[in-house]
């Protein structure tokens, strides 16, 4: 059974995950998880799954909401996938969205108050997103059908000063206004968020507007401590990372591995990642921008990338490698990577390109841990993990597959 044959059956949208927040069915949908998960893999025998719970309510950080204009009224509406509706799709009010932090409840209310009661912030309005953390720091997108001038500013500054005087638990609010090929930052575009992770205490990163960050940062807390926990004791190699994003995993393994070279394609995700290492006194990645394919190629081949220059690429002695790829998994060129090396932390947001990807390297490497996490409760949508190890020969393999 695939991991995803639940999708179809049940809606995910917000409506059926607000309802089943509101019966109380945490607890069914993780066990219906984990046995799917489990099953799976069931076929090669793997260690007892670690299952990480989330909260069961303001779980997710960050949220964004189309804003609807009835007459002189304005709220936040959310698209719930519905056959007869418009464009294959609902529209559904949300004054309130549990699943959302405290934090953004509170900055929905405020900002929808101050907007209905100024025309320069209305007029044209069309999307607000909201981004919080665990330390308080937040940001508003203002999405705009409309050029924005000195007088959006100038409203958007006092609607600023009002939320900051009242709103109960911020320590800090960014806004941001956007329109075509326009952004207004009224100062920073970027916040401040901090884990509790096992075994590394506090560990601060940036979150860049617009750019990813891991919605559910109780449940991030979890993933981090289990991807420390499964590379220690590695002091005596280097890592290789691919699709290392913000450096959210490699800012807290790094200190496990003699040096990490650690690569990531978008400009932005480099940037923040770099801020991260500093800001946590990480010293020995390098990243570079660059696609992994490119890696691979100039790894394998010795071909030299100036993007490459100071990484001591030859120098390095790597035997674990960390991948977190997108949904679609792995690219071939990746996987057979993977036989290069003696240990694979793999992160990953779908189990099924996670399982075809074990499939292809299954008979060079073990499953050592196992692990699920429940980033999206009520949805049939789950993230897991594997630390793979070698082999040592075909014959003396712990786990082989059941035929």
């Amino acid at each position: 059974m695939s991991a995803s044959d639940g999708v179809k059956k049940n809606n995910d949208g917000p409506l059926a995950v607000i309802e089943r927040m509101e019966k109380g069915e945490y607890a069914p949908q993780l066990k219906e998880k984990k046995e799917r998960v489990e099953a799976l893999f069931s076929g090669y025998r793997p260690p007892a799954l670690e299952v990480f719970e989330s909260k069961t309510r303001h779980y997710r950080m960050r949220s964004e909401f189309t804003v609807w204009h009835d007459g002189d009224d304005m709220y936040y509406v959310m698209h719930q996938k519905e056959e007869n509706g418009p464009n294959g799709t609902k529209k559904i009010r949300m004054d309130q969205f549990p699943v959302a932090s405290e934090l953004v409840n509170a900055l929905m209310a405020h900002v929808r108050r101050l907007v209905l009661e100024n025309d320069a912030l209305k007029h044209k309005l069309f999307q607000v997103n909201f981004h919080t953390t665990l330390t308080g720091e937040a940001m508003v997108t203002m999405l705009y059908h409309k050029k924005l001038d000195d007088g959006w500013t100038e409203h958007a500054k006092k609607m600023r000063e009002s939320i900051i005087a009242d709103c109960q638990g911020l320590t800090c609010l960014h806004v941001i206004g956007r329109s075509r090929k326009q952004k207004i930052c009224l100062d920073k575009d970027e916040v401040i968020e901090a884990f509790e992770v096992q075994d590394r205490g506090t560990v601060r990163y940036v979150q860049v507007e617009g750019a990813f960050s891991q919605p559910n940062a109780y449940t991030c807390s979890s993933m981090l401590g289990w991807a420390v926990s499964c590379t220690q004791g590695s002091g005596d190699h280097d890592l290789l990372e691919l699709y290392c994003g913000n450096g959210n995993f490699t800012t807290v393994v790094a200190p496990n591995f003699r040096k990490v070279i650690a690569t990531e394609v978008s400009k932005s995700a480099v940037a923040a990642a770099r801020k991260n290492f500093e800001m946590n006194s990480v010293t020995n990645v390098f990243v570079a921008r660059m696609r992994s394919e490119e890696f691979t190629e100039g790894w394998k081949s010795g071909k030299e990338y100036k993007r490459l220059e100071g990484s001591g690429l030859l120098e390095c002695s790597f035997k674990t490698l960390l991948v977190d790829p997108p949904r679609a998994g792995l690219d071939p060129e990746t996987r057979k990577l993977m036989e290069e090396f003696d240990n694979i932390l793999y992160i990953s947001c779908n189990p099924d390109t996670l399982k075809r990807d074990y499939d292809a390297v299954s008979t060079i490497f073990d499953i050592e841990r196992f692990a699920m996490f429940d980033q999206f409760p009520y949805t049939n949508h789950v993230e897991c993990g594997l630390y793979l190890k070698k082999k040592q020969d075909d014959t003396s393999s712990k786990r082989q597959k059941v035929e």
